[in-house]
């Protein structure tokens, strides 16, 4: 007879102690394709972007991809976001409205830059930014809105732009996740007047290592992003280099090896996307059959790259209403762990929240959590998976990782005592006592 118990109770575990370094849980997955474009690129030695080459190549195919006329390649996810603003003319001083839930650099890349990020409370469906909270957030000094497409679900871009065009705002999108997702038929990238997309190892378009792109159907845009993603010089490649700057400009190019590896990436991406769509439908809809855990919704009008899995815990139709969300949410991490489930928090703060960011806001601005309630709700009762559902070939696993979820769901009572015994904070709370005793 198969062991019931839960693995935390001495049970035996869902999904083998190995899995994480399975085949099918590799990602990026390197084939034979990568290898050969990387080692023809040492071959030939031609190893920086600014020459001809694999850079251009990545530039036009991913502008054609997403629909748009302009692609420039440049370091990083953080330094597309940057250049991005300048390209546009975002002034130092200027307020950004950002999403009070994001990775940070959808505000550091604003605050590195000399603007000020306005953070604004998200949508508690899609978790991306409000609309209607981002209009009462705007001021005379607002110049741009920083639309995040979280987890891989685009914004209401419809709405953003309305907004954006009745106060004559800049719409930037926060592609880094979103790649190959779709909002009214249109790929993400292609919704605002520019986009940043990162190219992380970890993302749904890898490089090996770490890679941004920005993507845009304005000419001027290009240019000034182009300028300024190497030492504000006016490179062609071709002809003799000048060294002539014209701004005061830094460096984010693109290495020639990384823009090889991501153009074989990319060359799968649409058949890995559909594959992942397929194998998350078929595990989310397990889950939402368990009353009391709520899964990722995407709109009829969009599509959603699955980058991440949020799951949500509500702890009153889970028969705990006494349980706090947070308690909840901690012991049942603890359980499916020990299953053998990655559930994992991702971003324990609002941005806001976070030491570097509370550290440059204005001194008679202070961060206060009852600005951003939906933000604070959603880190508290809820986990998420990452990674091990990129793979096309995790189908199967996440089958094994559904099975542990029904299990702990069976047994959930089993937990209860634990989480009303726990002593639980949350981080926020955590800082503002510490910095309190400072």
């Amino acid at each position: 007879m198969a062991d019931s118990r839960l693995a935390m109770f001495g049970g035996t575990r869902t999904v083998d102690a190995d899995a994480g370094a399975s085949e099918s849980t590799a990602w990026p997955i390197v084939t034979d394709a990568e290898r050969e474009a990387v080692l023809g690129v040492l071959d030939s030695g031609r190893l920086t972007s600014v020459e001809h080459g694999e850079v251009q190549l990545l530039e036009q195919e991913w502008a054609q991809y997403v629909g748009v006329r302009h692609c420039a390649a440049l370091s990083s996810g953080t330094a597309a976001i940057e250049l991005a603003l300048v390209a546009t003319g975002i002034e130092p001083g200027a307020e950004v409205l950002v999403p009070a839930f994001s990775f940070i650099a959808t505000a550091s890349a604003p605050v590195l830059r000399g603007c000020v990020p306005v953070y604004v409370d998200i949508d508690p469906v899609t978790y991306t930014i409000d609309p209607v909270a981002a209009a009462a957030a705007i001021t005379p000094r607002t110049q741009a809105i920083l639309a995040v497409h979280l987890h891989g679900l685009p914004c209401d871009m419809d709405a953003l732009r309305a907004l954006a065009d009745r106060h004559g705002l800049v719409l930037i999108e926060d592609a880094a996740q979103a790649h190959g997702a779709t909002y009214h038929g249109r790929q993400a990238g292609a919704l605002g007047d520019v986009a940043a997309f990162s190219l992380n190892a970890s993302k749904n378009l890898p490089t090996s290592g770490e890679g941004g792109l920005i993507t845009t159907d304005d000419p001027e845009i290009l240019q000034r992003v182009l300028l300024h993603r190497q030492f504000g010089e006016e490179l062609t490649g071709r002809g003799e280099r000048a060294y002539l700057s014209t701004v005061v400009a830094g460096n984010a190019k693109l290495s020639t090896i990384q823009a090889a590896f991501t153009r074989c990436q990319l060359a799968r991406l649409a058949e890995r996307h559909e594959q992942r769509d397929r194998n998350v439908r078929r595990f989310l809809d397990r889950l939402a059959a368990l009353d009391g855990i709520v899964t990722p919704h995407c709109p009829p009008d969009r599509t959603h790259a699955w980058f991440q899995l949020r799951l949500r815990f509500d702890n009153q139709r889970s028969g705990c209403p006494d349980v706090s969300p947070g308690a909840l949410r901690t012991i049942l991490q603890r359980a499916l762990r020990a299953e053998g489930v990655p559930v994992r928090p991702y971003q324990s703060l609002p941005l806001p929240a976070q030491p570097a960011l509370r550290a440059v806001r204005p001194a008679d601005q202070p961060y206060r959590p009852q600005d951003h309630p939906t933000t604070l709700a959603v880190i508290e009762d809820s986990l998420t998976i990452q990674r091990w559902h990129l793979n096309p070939a995790a189908g199967p696993l996440l089958d094994r990782c559904a099975d542990a979820f029904e299990k702990v769901w069976e047994q959930r009572e089993l937990l209860l005592p634990a989480a009303r015994s726990m002593t639980y904070r949350p981080l926020w709370q955590q800082l503002d006592r510490t910095a309190a005793q400072a």
